[in-house]
This record gives structure tokens, sequence and C-alpha cells, in this order.
């Protein structure tokens, strides 16, 4: 495809234009010939005013998704035992983040047809339709229903607002943008944690639910009337024609039969029987099948296997290692702090505060950083060994450990998290053209996701086989069989407060038990953050363009940018 010009002017940070020089432009797949036909196409310039109500709308977004992903972390106890189910602990947090993981690259495949402003709605209206399902559930089945298509519309919102800012800013202007966004991730991270035990403590866990209508209402509001990127007004059948089905449906069936066997394996069935068997092994053919279709049939591949090249491949691999880490953390700390130190779900949510807040702060910071000086490795260097180091600490923690030694490791945590959040996505969005940013991102989102959901499932296993080790030894402390059965590996999540009915020495056996469980966990986490500082060591580095033009998406040649 030829490669043409197009004079055009570039956003600063606060959307006055500046006069560039002319971009070469690769149009890609999706190709509007408007621009190219008519080089004196007009270039949006936007006040003040619309980009701050851009971003407030995109802020927004990303907060109810990323809140939804931990706010239910402390109210988990009270939620299994009102709707009578122990297993829901995984659960209702596995079910969004498969979701999640599942949807995310299909929505913003969807906005590269459609356009970014339809698609973007269409996420909120599912999210807060989905959001009073979960509200209003009645049992566990309902609840995870809702869950998973509120999962399915979070990773729609978390892609399309990485794609949304990706689209209105150069590089190295987005650096500080995208920062922010891991600052508001993390923001949503501390306040749902102590939301989610605020609710189940005193009022009750479905206003978890119902607090994320006015949030969506008002970012659908805004972007309504704000949001001005490129419309392409592709017609629905052609647009159908366009979506890479095979690979859209083979991407489904393999992360969610395969995290669904990881995640049924040992808890719901014996890892032998036929259901695991069947989810593990037709997810690792619909593998096969995504990979073909990628290759040889999608005209718009979902995810272009490009993407996985050597240029690429260890950039992704460090945004796994931190997702699988970092997710720990946040989902199981909570349950350390209910079990061992008998915190109620609010206290419980102000412990997690200091790992929050360090990952917040760090995360602005690093975005800030990047944005003045156009260097990324360093901070996914560092951020790689202090992700680690914290991880490795919580080895230590135990039924006495104090809470000035539990909040030092947190801090240590969290300043690696905040450091590794933005490096891997400037990376991968540097290494490709304009018109690919939007598949870049979701295809990072995607590994990001994938990981979220599998540190819940695979930490969920080891905690769950962990405690069924700790059998023997508590039957020795003398508890009675049914005490044993609420304790096992199945029931343990839901029956955190069990062993404060029993005499000292026999409670002071489950917190031990609970601890040592949850350690087998923390080692599993820092082996994979050891391997994340390997992969970011291989990392190439790239200068970071302050060059920009604006996305344009649609199928159509013909379109004209409004």
């Amino acid at each position: 495809m030829d490669r043409k010009q197009m004079p055009g002017r570039e956003l600063d940070v606060i959307g006055s234009p500046q006069p560039t020089q002319n971009v070469p432009i690769d149009n890609g797949p999706f190709d509007d010939s408007s621009v190219m036909a008519n080089p004196e196409a007009p270039v949006k310039h936007r006040s003040r005013l619309r980009i701050t109500m851009i971003l407030i709308a995109l802020y927004l977004c990303l907060f109810i998704a990323a809140l939804d992903a931990t706010i239910v972390a402390t109210a988990l106890p009270k939620i299994t035992a009102d709707l009578h189910s122990a297993a829901g602990y995984i659960w209702v947090g596995g079910a969004y983040l498969i979701a999640n993981a599942a949807a995310a690259p299909i929505w913003v495949k969807f906005s590269d047809i459609w356009g970014r402003k339809p698609i973007l709605l269409a996420a909120i209206v599912l999210f807060f339709v989905s959001s009073i399902i979960c509200a209003v559930a009645v049992d566990m089945q309902m609840l995870i229903v809702g869950r998973s298509f509120q999962g399915a519309a979070g990773g729609g919102l978390i892609c399309m607002v990485n794609v949304g800012i990706s689209d209105l800013f150069s590089v190295r202007e987005r650096s500080l943008w995208l920062g922010l966004c891991e600052g508001v991730w993390a923001l949503s991270g501390a306040v749902g944690p102590l939301l989610g035990g605020a609710f189940a403590q005193a009022a009750t866990w479905r206003w978890c639910f119902w607090c994320n209508l006015p949030i969506s209402g008002t970012a659908f509001v805004l972007i309504i009337f704000f949001l001005d990127v490129h419309n392409p007004k592709t017609p629905a059948m052609e647009g159908i024609k366009a979506i890479d089905w095979v690979g859209c449906i083979s991407i489904l069936g393999v992360t969610v039969m395969l995290l669904l066997g990881l995640d049924l394996g040992g808890s719901f069935y014996p890892w032998g029987s036929a259901k695991v068997i069947c989810l593990i092994v037709f997810g690792s053919i619909m593998l096969l099948v995504f990979v073909y279709s990628e290759k040889k049939l999608a005209k718009y591949p979902v995810i272009p296997l490009s993407l996985f090249g050597t240029r690429n491949v260890a950039t992704l691999m460090v945004t796994f290692f931190h997702g699988m880490v970092f997710m720990a953390g946040e989902y199981y700390l909570p349950l350390y702090f209910q079990s061992a130190k008998e915190a109620s779900p609010l206290k419980s949510g102000y412990l997690l505060v200091p790992l929050i807040v360090a990952t917040a702060g760090t995360g602005v910071l690093n975005g800030v950083f990047i944005h003045r000086t156009g260097k990324y490795r360093g901070s996914m260097w560092i951020g790689s060994i202090f992700l680690t180091l914290g991880t490795g600490l919580y080895i230590m923690l135990d039924a006495r450990s104090s809470i000035g030694m539990i909040v030092g490791f947190e801090i240590i945590g969290g300043i690696g998290s905040g450091l590794m959040f933005e490096p891997p996505l400037i990376a991968i969005q540097q290494g490709v053209e304009q018109d690919d940013v939007g598949t870049a991102t979701s295809t990072q989102s995607f590994i990001r996701a994938l990981a979220l959901s599998l540190s819940v499932i695979v930490g969920g296993i080891v905690f769950q086989q962990s405690m069924d080790l700790q059998r023997s030894n508590l039957a020795k402390a003398g508890l009675p069989a049914s005490v044993l059965d609420e304790l096992s590996g199945k029931n343990a999540g839901a029956n955190v407060g069990v062993g404060r009915t029993l005499s000292p020495a026999q409670d002071l056996a489950v917190k031990d038990a609970f601890a040592w469980s949850l350690r087998n966990m923390w080692i599993m986490m820092t082996v994979l953050g050891a391997l994340g500082i390997i992969a970011s060591l291989f990392v190439k580095k790239k200068l970071l363009s302050k060059e920009h033009r604006e996305t344009v998406t649609g199928l159509r040649k013909e379109s004209v940018i409004p």
C-alpha cells in the first residue's frame, strides 16, 4: 500500500494545536481515503474544555471497570455466606476476569470497523445493565452470569480507554495521560476493597454493584456530548462481513475453556475427570484454530500474529508476568488479613491501602518521568525487581506478623507494580503504525487480562490444595470433623472466621493453616516475578515519537471525516 503525506497539527497535552511536519502514513487494512484523497481535510482542534471532558469520561470508564475487579475482594466472604455457596469465592472474581480477558480484543476490533465512540457507548450500556443483574442476584448462578457480562463490558472499557487516549495524543504525550490511567486504576484498587468492606459490613454487598450506575451514567453522557473522534459510519452488514468471526469465536473458546478447566479442576471436579480434561483439550484445540484463522483466513485479524514477533514478545511476557504477580497481591492479601489477622472486611480494605497508594503514586510519577525523558526501559527493570522483592517478602507473613512489617512489604511491592504498568504499553505502541495502535493495545490488554484471570484462578488452586494438605495438622490440633470440612480447600475462603469460635490454641492452628497456604502461593508468584525480571532485559529501546495524527477507523474508502 502506498505511503502518502498528510498535513496536520499535533495536539499538545492540553489540546492546543501545534504545527508539525508532514507525517508519513501507512493506511493499514482499515483504509479511509478521505484523508488521503483530500490533503486539505480539516484536522480537529479541541478546546481545553473538550479535552478535559473527554479525559474525565475516559477515566470514569476505567475507574468502574478496574473497581469491579477488586471491590468484591473484601466482600466475598459475606457474599458467599449470604448466597450459600462457598464455591463462589473464586467464581465471583474469576467470572469477571475470564470474561474481561476473552472479550477485550474483540471490542477494539469492532471499534476499528464501526468507530471508537459507538463501541465505547455500547460497552458502557452493557456494563450498566450487567451491574443491575449483579445487584439484584438471588443466587450464586445469577451473580456469576451478571459478573460474566460485567467482565466482558469491563474488558471493552479498559481497552477502549487506552485506545482512545492513544488516538488523541502522540506517543510521547500520551505517556503522561496513560500514567494517570495507572493512577486511576490504582485508585480504584484502593477504593474497591474499602467500599466492598464498608458495604458488606455496614449495609449490603449489593451496593458493590449499585454504585456503578451513577458513574457509568455520567461517563455515557460526557462521551455523547464531547467525544468527537473519527466516525466512519460503516454500514452494519458491511461491518459484520468484515469481522474475523472465526478468530473471535476461537479466542473466546481458548480463553473460557482453558480458564474454566483450570478453575474447576481440583475444586469442583478431580483433575482427571472428563469435564476438566475436555475443557482443557478442546481449549487447546481452539488455540490451534485461532492461530490458523489469524494466519490464513482472517482479512482483518482480531489479534495479528505479527505482534508476537521477536520485537514484541519480550514486552508481552513482561505484561503477563506483571499481571500475574500484582493481581495476586490485590486479590489475596484481603484473604490473609481476614483469616490470619482477624480483620473485618472494612479493616482488610484499610490494610490494603499502602499497597494501592504506593502503586498509584508511583504510576503517576512514572508517567510524568516518561513524558519528560522519553525513557521507559529503566522503569521496567527497576519495577520488576521491586515487585518481585515485595512479593517475595510476603512469604514471611504469618499470624504473628506486625502491621508495620505488612505495610513495609506492601509499599515495596506497590512501588514495583506502579513502575510496571505503563512501560510495556508504551513499548508495544511505539513499535507499530498509528492505525495499528488499537490492535496492539488490545493485544497487550488481552495478555494482561489473561494474566489477571490466571492469577486469581491459579492462586486459588494453590491456596485450596495447600489448605487440604493442612487437614492432618488441623486434626492433630483437635478440630472436629465438621470444622475440618469447613476448612477444606474449596470451602476455606468462605469460612475465614471459623477459628474464632474455637479455643485459642485451635484458633492459632487455623490462622497458621491459612498463612501457610497463602505462603505457597506467594512462592509461586515470586518465581513468576523473577521471570518478569529476565523478560524485561530483552525489551528493545526505541525513541518515543512526538509526531502524531489521529487514527482513522472504518472500512469504506469513500467515507468522509465529519
